[in-house]
């Protein structure tokens, strides 16, 4: 059995990376950045951390603590529309530009990145 994709990319670190260098980009963002009530993102960075580690093999301490994903019910209560898709994707391009993994596994975690961002979209309303 092979290793996983989270410990093929770098395990934690990776993660960890990739979603401190989102937030950074979210912190500032004024149409993301309303969807975090709390003042501090460092909650919403380590639910991501946990959801992506254990969606791509790592630790199941995700669903342990919080149960099943369901992304699109956890984000129905915010306005996710193209731009929000938009502004959340060039986020997280520049995270995962930041971990200079190799071509294939760059490929197989945008493809992912993308299709989750999409998948996310519950209303056309500006």
């Amino acid at each position: 059995m092979g290793a996983s994709f989270y410990e093929t990319v770098g395990g934690r670190p990776t993660f960890e990376k990739l979603v401190h260098v989102f937030y950074e980009g979210v912190a500032d963002d004024p149409v993301l950045r309303p969807m975090y009530p709390e003042e501090d993102l460092g909650p919403a960075e380590e639910r991501l951390l946990l959801f992506l580690e254990q969606y791509w093999g790592g630790p199941g301490t995700y669903s342990e603590q919080r149960g099943h994903p369901r992304l699109r019910m956890r984000h129905a209560g915010f306005k996710v529309n193209p731009d929000a898709r938009d502004r959340w994707l060039a986020h997280m391009r520049t995270a995962v530009d930041a971990l200079d993994l190799p071509p294939l596994a760059e490929e197989t975690l945008w493809d992912y990145l993308q299709r989750a961002a999409f998948a996310m979209v519950n209303t056309f309303e500006e």
